[in-house]
């Protein structure tokens, strides 16, 4: 028996014998099969070949988790910390013992939550790692999930899930889609956590909006405006992304500004620039 996980996503599956036939989640036309074909590690084997998990402070009050080295799309989890408890945002795809020991000395965590279907990771090995820590996942995803679990807690809209920490599903990358808003962070400037709903350019001024970053597939117009709205309606300065991207400054305005500007182009107002 194993704990099957994706290479190609870094989702967990069930622990069986043999691995799934294939992953939904990597055969849908937002993620992708590698060329090579469909491949499972586990946690069993991943623990053997040296997979670790680390934590570096990216500001006070939040810490960046990453496996070392990358388990499937590679995401960087972060977690939040406050007075009240800590909230462990897209889980990697690796957890150990020596990683769950890791986030325990960082203050644990009081709630997991992925930002949408692509980042679940090892959610639910997180989760028993932490002492049944509950797993939220928004209600519009739920078919999503390939590991089910009694800690898995769906939610929809906005929950504040932590004082001063309220996460808000807007859609767009999936239907439910979400983001959490930190009014502490950024020496209480606001944070956003943005997982890629909306993804920092590698400039720092930019982001953008994609049903499908790895096949380049665009979202509309009337859908990008609708996700920059409910992102911005908390003030923050600060944006970070699930892969390592940071708008580091003047946040909120640099999203509308690029919505503009993603509307601009897909309307067609730039055609005879082409």
């Amino acid at each position: 028996m194993a704990l099957w996980i994706c290479q190609a996503c870094g989702v967990e599956y069930p622990e069986t014998t043999e691995p799934p036939a294939e992953c939904p989640i990597c055969l849908d036309e937002r993620q992708y099969v590698p060329v090579s074909g469909q491949a499972w590690t586990s946690l069993e084997k991943l623990s053997a070949d040296g997979y670790a998990v680390e934590a570096r402070k990216v500001e006070t009050g939040l810490f960046a988790i990453t496996n070392s080295p990358k388990v499937g799309i590679g995401q960087q989890s972060l977690l939040v910390q406050t007075p009240e408890g800590n909230l462990l945002w897209d889980p990697t795809g690796f957890v150990d013992e020596t990683g769950a020991q890791l986030v325990r000395e960082l203050g644990g965590a009081a709630a997991i939550v992925a930002s949408h279907p692509h980042m679940f990771g090892a959610q639910v090995s997180w989760s028993k790692a932490l002492g049944g820590a509950p797993v939220l996942v928004a209600e519009a995803d739920l078919g999503w999930i390939q590991r089910d679990d009694r800690a898995i807690r769906s939610w929809s809209g906005d929950l504040e899930i932590l004082p001063g920490v309220t996460l808000s599903t807007v859609g767009g990358h999936f239907p439910g889609s979400a983001i959490a808003h930190w009014a502490a962070g950024a020496n209480g400037q606001g944070v956003l956590l943005a997982g890629d709903t909306i993804g920092p350019a590698p400039d720092g001024k930019w982001v953008s909006f994609m049903r499908s970053f790895p096949n380049k597939i665009p979202l509309s117009a009337a859908v990008v405006d609708r996700v920059a709205n409910a992102s911005t309606r908390r003030p923050f300065d600060r944006l970070y992304g699930n892969f390592g991207g940071t708008i580091d400054t003047h946040a909120s305005v640099v999203v509308r500004r690029s919505a503009d500007r993603h509307m601009a182009w897909v309307r067609g107002d730039f055609d005879h620039l082409t």
